[in-house]
């Protein structure tokens, strides 16, 4: 009895030697390094030399990853579902919420919302939070957004992850003209005349659209999740009108006649481009851009709506993330 005591002991102490070290001192991925009073990872940025946006931290990891949600005037919430798949992964993720979106500070100053501005805001919080050698993932309008900024800050980049945006707002508008004829007469019709009256406030027609376009065409599931829920409940409606328009159905601001189809090509860094096959974005045109751009990679998310990283988590994620290690690994 002795001797088997003995040899659990030596067992024992042969497993804790070879224990990662990571596990005797606790996970590393969750050591944020904070000095000072512990935040949980949450930083404000400054922004254009006077303005503060949130940001929030996940992790330790040699891959970095900045996400840039849409609207434009949305929140970082609808992205909280990344917190369950990049962790074990050793991903370390930002989450951000831009100028005027909630947990942000919302000036009322419409100079501020044009694409220029954008892009130096994205670089401010690039330098906020220390990044280089970063990967910047975009969505919708953060895709748009992504876009830009490669174009001109590509240096610090390891590569970009455009997901559910198309290149040319033309091309989007074309789409939604497609899925339009999808819906009946009777609801085209009435939509119609909301827009045309310029009534587009009225609750009646949020509720048509929600319910005859948003829910099988910007996420398919049949109760929406708690943080694109709430993502979309703290929609700044003047940013997202000033920008983007009454809905997702028609764009009549700033945005409007925004291309860059021609530029993808000076995009060098690895890319991987998203679509899924209910995107109001159409998933074809996606898979064009990654042909177009340098080191394109392309993702389909064949149960996928405009929220794929909701709607189609079981391509969406593992793509997601053999494309961050494939382009850190030097292998796109």
């Amino acid at each position: 009895m002795k001797n088997v005591i003995i040899a659990f002991g030596f067992l024992l102490i042969i497993s804790c030697c070879n224990r990662p070290a990571e596990q005797k001192t606790g996970n590393a991925y969750y050591d944020l390094k904070e000095e000072g009073v512990k935040t949980g990872g949450v930083k404000l940025i400054t922004v254009h030399g006077k303005y503060k946006v949130w940001t929030k931290r996940f992790g330790n990891g040699k891959i970095k990853v900045l996400l840039l949600h849409g609207g434009p005037g949305c929140t970082h919430e609808y992205f909280e579902c990344f917190e369950s798949f990049l962790p074990q992964e050793g991903i370390e993720f930002y989450e951000y919420d831009q100028l005027g979106s909630f947990h942000s500070d919302q000036p009322d100053d419409t100079l501020l919302w044009q694409i220029p501005q954008r892009i130096e805001e994205v670089e401010d919080v690039r330098k906020g939070l220390g990044l280089d050698s970063f990967y910047l993932l975009g969505h919708s309008w953060g895709g748009m957004l992504a876009i830009e900024y490669a174009l001109k800050y590509q240096q610090h980049l390891k590569g970009i992850v455009i997901s559910n945006m198309v290149a040319s707002i033309p091309r989007y508008e074309q789409r939604i003209a497609d899925l339009r004829k999808q819906l009946s007469p009777e609801v085209n019709d009435t939509i119609d005349r909301f827009e045309k009256s310029g009534n587009t406030s009225d609750p009646g027609y949020m509720v048509l659209v929600q319910r005859e376009f948003y829910n099988r065409f910007i996420c398919r599931l049949p109760e929406w999740p708690d943080p694109l829920k709430r993502g979309m409940n703290h929609l700044n409606m003047n940013v997202y009108g000033y920008m983007q328009g009454a809905s997702e159905m028609v764009v009549t601001g700033k945005m409007k006649g925004w291309t860059r189809w021609d530029d993808l090509k000076n995009i060098n860094v690895p890319t991987l481009t998203i679509g899924g096959e209910y995107d109001e974005m159409n998933p074809k045109e996606m898979e064009e851009m990654s042909k177009l751009v340098k080191r394109g990679r392309y993702l389909y998310c064949p149960n996928g709506s405009h929220f794929s990283f909701w709607d189609d988590q079981e391509h969406y994620f593992p793509g997601l993330i053999s494309f961050l290690k494939d382009a850190d690994g030097g292998k796109l």
